[in-house]
């Protein structure tokens, strides 16, 4: 009898470590095929911070204090400058994720709930108190020739919503910066970065991953609005990177936002 209980156990035990090591042997293949999955979207530009991982768990502890660049401007006087004002009120369009369209509307506003890349941007300027589209249709009309490029006859109706109108009013009421994101103190809260010329358009966050790239707010009709798309390898090349200077505003162009 104990040698029979014996073998039985032994039976037994061999069953449990055979099960044993298949499951480990499958739990390790799974996360390999994961792995390799997560690294292939990716590299298509189609798993964005939030799928597999958080936007937020990009972010370093030590990148999280890093000083934001603070504008010397307040134009709507409410105490925050405008740098701060313009990416919260990214934050607000990223949070409210308006379904993408880029479609035609009288009176150049689309409706409520809807947007493309480049109404994130009038959003986030009228959160800082700036009246985007009568800037950018004032300037067209007094000085048509610095727009030749991209307007070919003005349209209030669609012009500020044009990546490529918008790149050349803030060529001309802004500093251009490097386009290369390894150069991670060149990029702050606010910039405005233009992707293929005219393609896309988006707004650097204050939070940055863990090399120090700003994460970007932007909309393409992705589920996560503040995501790392600048490191993304299957990104649009970065053609302008721009940053907002109030002070070289004429007067004529401080128009303020009423709603």
């Amino acid at each position: 009898m104990t040698d029979e209980n014996d073998d039985e156990q032994s039976s037994k035990s061999g069953r449990i470590l055979r099960k044993t090591l298949i499951f480990s042997v499958a739990a390790l293949l799974g996360l390999s095929a994961g792995a390799y999955g997560m690294h292939t979207l990716r590299q298509h530009g189609q798993l964005e911070s939030g799928e597999g991982s958080t936007a937020s768990a990009a972010v370093s502890s030590s990148e999280s204090r890093r000083p934001q660049l603070k504008s010397t401007s307040d134009f709507d006087h409410d105490g925050i400058d405008d740098y701060t004002d313009i990416v919260q009120g990214a934050h607000l369009q990223a949070k409210a994720r308006p379904k993408y369209d880029d479609g035609y509307y009288q009176g150049g506003y689309p409706p409520e709930g809807k947007g493309a890349c480049t109404d994130m941007v009038w959003h986030a300027f009228a959160n800082a108190g700036y009246d985007l589209k009568a800037m950018v249709d004032k300037d067209i009309a007094e000085n048509p020739s610095a727009y030749t490029a991209v307007v070919s006859k003005a349209d209030p109706n669609i012009d500020f919503r044009r990546v490529g109108v918008l790149g050349v009013f803030f060529t001309r009421y802004g500093d251009s910066l490097t386009t290369d994101t390894a150069q991670h103190d060149q990029w702050q809260q606010g910039d405005l970065v233009i992707f293929d010329s005219t393609w896309h358009i988006g707004i650097a966050s204050d939070n940055r991953d863990k090399q120090g790239i700003p994460l970007l707010l932007h909309n393409m009709g992705q589920e996560h609005r503040e995501n790392d798309y600048l490191t993304f390898a299957s990104r649009r090349p970065i053609t302008k990177h721009l940053r907002f200077n109030p002070s070289k505003l004429p007067d004529s162009l401080k128009i303020a936002w009423r709603g």
